[in-house]
C-alpha cells in the first residue's frame, strides 16, 4: 500500500468522502512520497512553476472523463491550498504533458476547463510553503467520471468542482509528494 493509498488521518483530504476503488498514476516528475522537484516550486520559492507530467491507467472501463486536481492540505490556511483543477478531460486523455498547467491551457485538450487556484488563476501554481510550516503533502489526484462532462462555472473554486463531481467519481489514482520551505532554493 502507498503512503498515498494509507491516508494521513485528519490531514487526508479524501478520508471523509466516499470510498472508490483505486487505479495507477505515474509521473516522471514526482513520485508518491517523495520530494517535489525544484521546477514545480513557485517561482519565487526557487522554482518554474511548472505542473508535472502526469499519466494514468487502469480505470473503470465506464469511465467517461476525467478531472486532475492538486491540493495541499497542509497549507496554514485553515482550508488548505488548492494548486490545481481541471475538470471535463475526455476519457481518450490518459496523460497530460510536463507544463500542462500553464496558464492559457495550451497543452490540455479542447474541451478542458482549468479552475482558478487559490491565487484566483487559471493555471497551476508551484510549492511555496511559508516558513516555519514544516513538510506540506501534495496531493495530485486524477478522478475518473462516471459523466462525459461536469456543468461547472469556469469561475468557481476547485471545491465547487469537488462537490460537482462528489456522486460522479468511479475512482481515484493518487500521488502524494512533499515539499518544505527553502527545498527548491
Amino acid at each position: 500500500m502507498t503512503h498515498a493509498q494509507q491516508g494521513r488521518g485528519a490531514l487526508n483530504p479524501y478520508a471523509g468522502m466516499r470510498q472508490v476503488p483505486s487505479f495507477t498514476l505515474a509521473s516522471t516528475d514526482i513520485q508518491d512520497g517523495e520530494p517535489l522537484p525544484a521546477e514545480l516550486y513557485a517561482a519565487g520559492a526557487g522554482g518554474s512553476n511548472r505542473s508535472p507530467q502526469l499519466s494514468w491507467s487502469g480505470f473503470p472501463e465506464e469511465t467517461r472523463s476525467f478531472v486532475v486536481t492538486c491540493f495541499d492540505p497542509d497549507a496554514p490556511t485553515g482550508s488548505g491550498f488548492w494548486h490545481w483543477s481541471v475538470a471535463n478531460l475526455p476519457a481518450s486523455v490518459t496523460e497530460l504533458a510536463a507544463g500542462a498547467g500553464a496558464p492559457g491551457g495550451e497543452l490540455l485538450p479542447e474541451g478542458a476547463v482549468t479552475m482558478p487556484n487559490e491565487l484566483r488563476e487559471p493555471a497551476f501554481t508551484g510549492a511555496a510553503p511559508p516558513e516555519g510550516t514544516g513538510v506540506h503533502h501534495y496531493w495530485f489526484v486524477v478522478h475518473a467520471l462516471d459523466v462525459e462532462h461536469i456543468d461547472v462555472d469556469p469561475q468557481a473554486t476547485p471545491a465547487v468542482l469537488g462537490f460537482l463531481m462528489r456522486d460522479a467519481v468511479l475512482a481515484r489514482a493518487i500521488i502524494v509528494a512533499t515539499g518544505e520551505y527553502g527545498q527548491a532554493a
